[in-house]
């Protein structure tokens, strides 16, 4: 934008480089083509390339030049303050982001509704659903977490996968709010008393016809067979605890529209995230409470569909904690290949479970949520090598951290021995970081604050691709996938999860 406003044009003009060979001589670029229908011969005014040298601001990488080539208008960084800005102090977490969204977005997530034991196809949409929650409280947004775990399951595997649900009562205390939905199901038009007949379930309340009101309503993308809904407790009481999350959002329209029938709620969206063997239903919840609450807020409703889990050559249906603890295993048996017998002490256990849960996320959540994902419960299917996987990735981190770490035991063991005492320390799996100081022979000297590193001796091509292919477009990357199409036709929404 910067760029752009250098040049005094408003569309994109300026292309990011991300090729080793582009960036050899340039890091961002103004095609000759969109130079050429911007100004006359495609040539730049002299002031207007002063005006890209000359910017400033605390979002502006420094410029070291900008020049007219054959290919267009060329700009290069200073590299070393590149470096310097994006290494250096973070700003205070506490502190909102520059331009932070407010309000508040209700995500609900019915596989956690379910009785039956959670399966692979439940866990992608719990950590879809997950993932979008922590995008979007990132970017300021307040999230609510619809249904709350019932107390009377366990729920070890969401634990396990670092997923913080929150966990409620048996429901008792929505006991109003469930009298108030029958009360308006008894003056709905679209609803009707259900005789029990032989075959019919128990706890049948009343039916309701859905596609006479998809009809009139003008309801797009809902499914064709939607027709009469068989109401029951269960289903006024789902209802009743979406209606509850919406009325503890924090409230940016004090007035409830006129038609609704309860209390003031603020106009939150709702985003159902649901697998797609169970789109259907969460269709029916959907109109359903359209029909009892015509309000700001159910209208606002998206469903965001996760495809299917298939898993291949299974011998029997595989749930949840049994996938979380085959992988688990696999893990364990890659890292004795790589590394050779492990001590089974607390500090492996936790480096093994957090190169479970990566491994986990990674291959539920690195493919775009409406495709299918093929599971290879294979023993061979979990591996350290491939750079895509998250077994590679979090066994690369971890050895980072266990160097860091190491060396800042090292420097902090020198700092309260005495001078003839001290000793080199060695990482548990025998990897050295840093040389020892030549002042205080077996110990390291603490890192210099990064004021004092000389980012000029960064020249490999290596590293100016790391950050500027991937540390500099991180925040953006989060930013675009937290931004949500929720005011856009229909009832479907995607989010690109996957490029995070």
């Amino acid at each position: 934008r910067a760029l752009n406003g250098a040049l005094g044009r408003p569309a994109a003009l300026w292309v990011k480089e991300s090729g080793a060979r582009n960036l050899r001589h340039r890091d961002f670029l103004a095609p000759r083509a969109a130079l050429s229908a911007a100004f006359p011969g495609g040539q730049v005014p002299p002031e207007a390339v002063s005006a890209v040298l000359s910017l400033r601001g605390p979002a502006v990488l420094p410029l070291r030049v900008c020049r007219q080539t054959p290919a267009g208008l060329a700009v290069q960084v200073r590299r070393p303050e590149a470096f310097q800005r994006l290494l250096g102090p973070l700003p205070d977490p506490a502190s909102p982001a520059a331009g932070a969204r407010t309000g508040c977005v209700v995500l609900h997530c019915p596989a956690l509704r379910s009785p039956a034991a959670l399966r692979p196809r439940h866990l992608r949409s719990v950590l879809v659903a997950d993932h979008l929650a922590q995008l979007l409280r990132a970017q300021g947004v307040t999230v609510r977490l619809v249904p709350a775990l019932s107390e009377e399951r366990s729920w070890d595997v969401l634990r396990q996968l670092r997923i913080y649900w929150p966990s409620g009562s048996d429901g008792s205390s929505l006991t109003d709010a469930v009298s108030a939905l029958k009360a308006a199901l008894g003056q709905c038009p679209c609803a009707a008393a259900c005789e029990q007949e032989p075959g019919t379930a128990e706890g049948i309340i009343c039916k309701v016809h859905l596609k006479s009101f998809v009809e009139q309503q003008g309801l797009l993308g809902y499914d064709p067979n939607l027709d009469v809904l068989l109401v029951t407790e269960g289903t006024l009481q789902s209802l009743a605890e979406l209606q509850e999350a919406v009325l503890q959002c924090p409230v940016s329209d004090p007035i409830a529209p006129p038609a609704s029938r309860f209390p003031s709620s603020s106009s939150c969206s709702i985003m159902h995230v649901v697998n797609c063997e169970e789109e259907f239903q969460l269709q029916q919840l959907d109109v359903l409470w359209r029909i009892l609450d015509p309000g700001a807020h159910t209208a606002l409703q998206k469903h965001l569909v996760c495809g299917p889990v298939k898993v291949t050559n299974p011998s029997s249906p595989i749930g949840a904690d049994q996938y979380f603890q085959l992988r688990k295993h696999q893990m364990y048996e890659a890292s004795v290949i790589k590394y050779g017998e492990l001590a089974q002490d607390e500090a492996w256990t936790e480096v093994i479970d957090t190169l479970t849960v990566a491994a986990i996320r990674f291959e539920l959540l690195s493919t775009a949520h409406r495709s299918q994902i093929m599971l290879d419960l294979e023993n061979n299917s979990i591996s350290t090598k491939g750079t895509k996987s998250g077994a590679f990735v979090m066994y690369n981190c971890a050895r980072l951290a266990t160097l860091f770490n190491a060396f800042q035991q090292a420097v902090e063991q020198g700092e309260h021995q005495p001078h003839h005492a001290r000793q080199p320390l060695l990482e548990p799996q025998g990897l050295l970081w840093a040389q020892q100081s030549p002042c205080f022979p077996g110990t390291y000297p603490p890192l210099p604050p990064v004021s004092e590193l000389n980012f000029s001796c960064l020249r490999e091509e290596g590293e100016w691709l790391l950050l500027f292919n991937y540390l500099l477009p991180f925040p953006e990357v989060l930013q675009q996938a937290a931004q949500l199409p929720l005011s856009s036709k229909g009832i479907r929404i995607t989010a690109n999860t996957e490029t995070v």
